[in-house]
């Protein structure tokens, strides 16, 4: 199985993602949001790159049915029913309702890994549940790290080297690219003490000056909750509530993309 990982999702291209399962990372706060979102009873997460593919899309629904959530930098939308806080996204607030979800990073490298023949939304939540997914499914991967304004995240990076250390278990192999080796070799570094190593990156630095601290503890729980959500028809659903599931028809048709 080949692994690729993309540090940030600036470059990332249809070529990219093209015949592989495909993680986005975003641990502060876009995929722990989703995974939130999903296990407190959403129907569905709708991804979206911008405010006017939010808009439009809400446009075309009843008011009652959805949720409109998203940031920019770091703070709700004006107009929105939520921020990007995943504590916001409480059962009361989006059990049996869509939620469409606008972020700075989290959904724009979800929007660059749609042709990708499975697509999943990982953190550091369900870390084990993204993992056992990728062995289930057998392809090569690739895993995207949505970054923070088009730079490394440290965060992101060392979720995807635990992801790595578990895909692997434990031992890098010879032929480990160059981005792979870096995220591996950084989670093996600071791996006696993640957490400290966590809450010295940027954005989590960032997320507490902002009133956030509880959002940070929240969102570096390890395999917190053991639920995937998985991209099909423009949307993210739970994987374990598909009628069917998509690694038996394999690939484009069974998400329902062309």
């Amino acid at each position: 199985m080949d692994v690729e990982v993309f540090l940030t999702h600036s470059n990332v291209t249809e070529d990219d993602v093209r015949d592989r399962s495909v993680v986005v990372i975003d641990v502060l706060r876009a995929c722990s949001t989703i995974a939130t979102a999903l296990q407190n009873g959403a129907r569905a997460v709708m991804p979206v790159p911008d405010m006017a593919e939010a808009s439009k899309i809400a446009a075309n629904l009843d008011p009652d049915v959805y949720r409109l959530g998203g940031e920019r930098d770091a703070e709700k939308i004006e107009g929105y029913h939520l921020g990007n806080s995943p504590l916001e996204y409480s059962r009361e607030q989006v059990e049996d309702r869509d939620v469409i979800l606008n972020t700075t990073n989290g959904t724009k490298a979800l929007s660059r890994a749609r042709t990708a023949s499975h697509l999943v939304a990982g953190c550091f939540l369900n870390a084990g549940r993204v993992v056992d997914f990728i062995r289930e499914a057998g392809r090569d991967v690739a895993i995207i790290c949505a970054g923070r304004q088009n730079r490394l995240s440290l965060e992101d990076t060392l979720c995807a080297g635990l992801m790595l250390e578990r895909l692997w278990d434990g031992v890098e192999p010879d032929a480990a690219t160059d981005s792979a080796h870096t995220a591996f070799t950084l989670f093996h570094t600071d791996r006696n003490d993640v957490g400290a190593a966590l809450r010295r990156a940027n954005h989590a630095q960032n997320l507490v000056d902002r009133g956030y601290s509880d959002d940070v503890d929240y969102c570096f729980q390890v395999d917190a909750l053991p639920v995937l959500p998985y991209y099909t028809d423009n949307r993210l659903v739970l994987y374990e509530d598909l009628a069917s599931a998509p690694l038996a028809g394999d690939g484009d048709a069974a998400r329902g993309t062309a």
